[in-house]
């Protein structure tokens, strides 16, 4: 990607990642798949755990929810789960062209994290999800 966060349609580039959540019972991680050139949230899912599973679910209701993704572009950092033999075969079954950034580089995430506005706190009811007015 090197950086190139720009799509000319839908379903073209989508990024992917996952976060945390404090709860007063512990923590809670949340996964999600974000269609760049809708900057919205095309899948997603909630688990106590960060296993393969959190993320290949969100993937399976991004699938569910576009339908179109002829050369499509998968970007993710080089997280376990992304790189899972799950996951990566996953992909390969819906011939999703894989990204993965490089270690340890804060700048590959950049656009995740802005568009699910971590820099507000991560309120959850402000990420602009699929189904309320995205491209």
């Amino acid at each position: 990607m090197k950086r190139d966060f720009t799509a000319m349609r839908p379903n073209q580039l989508w990024v992917a990642d996952f976060t945390y959540v404090a709860t007063w019972s512990g923590f809670i991680y949340v996964a999600f798949v974000i269609d760049v050139y809708a900057r919205c949230i095309v899948g997603w899912r909630v688990a106590t755990s960060m296993r393969t599973a959190l993320v290949l679910d969100a993937l399976e209701q991004a699938l569910w929810a576009r339908k179109h993704r002829h050369g499509l572009i998968h970007h993710s950092d080089r997280g376990s789960q992304y790189l899972s033999i799950r996951y990566t075969g996953r992909m390969a079954d819906e011939g999703i062209n894989a990204s993965v950034g490089t270690t340890g580089d804060s700048y590959d995430n950049a656009l995740v994290e802005t568009i699910i506005g971590f820099q507000n706190g991560g309120d959850p009811s402000s990420w602009p999800m699929e189904g309320t007015g995205c491209r």
